[in-house]
């Protein structure tokens, strides 16, 4: 190899395990939250019920609490005739049930001391909750336990319900409520500090002179991180002063941040902020990719600082290719996207000797290119409901041809 040639880019799964090996030992401690914060978050501790679910026997629908006895007879074919007494409403405590006698209850009403079963009241004749001290005819034969939800059928006091490192969703909290918890041990969120690089960048809303754009790539990675459960704890632009950013980073490490993430400023050339900065902490390099080719891995402080390209598509999906998953292999959070192979609507060609991420629409199980593959086009990423991954290859592939789609979160009307 000449001194002039590059090695061999990184592979897009190669990369992937070093960024998480960057971030092995991001570990924010855990807090106890309120149920109404806990969405999303991942469970510290095992979660033991304190009681149990049903705490008591109770009714699964309006009807009858009878005995299951006082209505044998006839082999199932007739009715079996019953005194109704005082009704029991839901979350009242009734009196013990006597032989021969129904009382009228109400879901989720717990069941008279004595009885055994529930009769629906749309089998009952007369239809309907007769006054106490009526008749009511049953039919006959009814089988313990039918509409009866027992004590301790769901869960049993004592039991582990949910194990530490859950992600709670909404079934899990309501579980968790279901059980009398209003708080739950969560794992911490991750804090994160942004840059994004570049004299050719302001910030929206800011006066832009002819030869400069506005900056979307801090908002982009704001989202991505929030949306991901970090606290980011600033985002923002840094100039193309190497000696500017060092100040900058120094100062901004004594906040405490978890994480740094950089957008822009890792290629070769001549105003490669970051580079210049990290390029003795850490490791710049090219993957297989496209968009996303240059990237970086630094520590500053002890703080993993992760690298990324600073066009905004390639920002936005080496988020989802590398970051994201980092987070949830070392956190357990956030959710990983859904991947899935789908079809290609249409011919597409992919790259020889890289792997190619291109932002695709499902439409009716298949998946279509939205927009070209240059890195500059966000409103067709922001068009996108899913990233399509292409095999490295010279070929066309043609309509029909399955490939593996990694799933975003549809645009709204998607």
């Amino acid at each position: 190899m000449s001194r002039h040639a590059h090695p061999p880019a990184r592979p897009v799964d190669e990369h992937l395990r070093a960024v998480t090996a960057a971030l092995r030992d991001l570990h924010p401690p855990a807090r106890t939250v309120p149920l109404g914060e806990a969405l999303g978050r991942v469970l510290a501790e095992d979660l033991v019920a304190p009681l149990d679910l049903q705490p008591f026997d109770n009714a699964q629908m309006d009807g009858f609490a009878v005995r299951a006895a006082d209505t044998a007879g006839n082999g199932g074919r007739g009715r079996a005739a019953l005194a109704v007494v005082a009704p029991v409403p839901a979350g009242h405590l009734p009196p013990p049930l006597g032989p021969g006698e129904a009382a009228p209850v109400m879901t989720g009403a717990p069941l008279p001391p004595g009885a055994d079963a529930v009769v629906p009241v749309e089998e009952a004749e007369p239809r309907g909750f007769p006054a106490a001290g009526a008749t009511v005819r049953l039919p006959a034969d009814q089988p313990p336990g039918r509409f009866v939800r027992r004590v301790g059928e769901d869960v049993r006091a004592g039991t582990t319900v949910l194990p530490a490192g859950r992600r709670l969703t909404p079934a899990r909290i309501g579980l968790a409520a279901a059980l009398g918890l209003d708080r739950l041990p969560v794992c911490g969120r991750a804090r994160a500090l942004v840059y994004t690089t570049g004299d050719e960048l302001v910030p929206p809303g800011a006066p832009r002179g002819p030869a400069q754009v506005y900056d979307a790539n801090a908002a982009i990675l704001r989202a991505q991180l929030e949306e991901a459960g970090v606290e980011v704890l600033a985002a923002g632009l840094v100039p193309d002063d190497p000696a500017a950013f060092a100040a900058r980073l120094a100062a901004d490490v004594r906040t405490g941040p978890d994480l740094v993430v950089t957008s822009g400023g890792v290629s070769e050339g001549a105003y490669e902020v970051v580079r210049q900065v990290l390029g003795g902490a850490g490791q710049f390099l090219h993957v297989a990719v496209q968009p996303g080719g240059p990237q970086g891995l630094a520590r500053v402080h002890g703080v993993p600082v992760v690298c990324l390209p600073g066009n905004p598509v390639s920002t936005l999906v080496s988020f989802e290719l590398f970051l994201r998953p980092a987070l949830t292999a070392v956190l357990g959070s956030p959710a990983p996207r859904a991947r899935r192979t789908a079809p290609l609507a249409e011919p597409v060609r992919p790259l020889p000797g890289r792997t190619q991420v291109r932002r695709a629409v499902l439409e009716a199980g298949a998946v279509r290119m939205a927009g070209g593959p240059g890195s500059h086009l966000l409103a067709a990423a922001a068009r996108a409901d899913a990233l399509a991954v292409l095999p490295p290859g010279a070929d066309e592939l043609p309509a029909g041809t399955p490939v593996e789609v990694l799933v975003l979160d549809p645009p709204e009307g998607g």
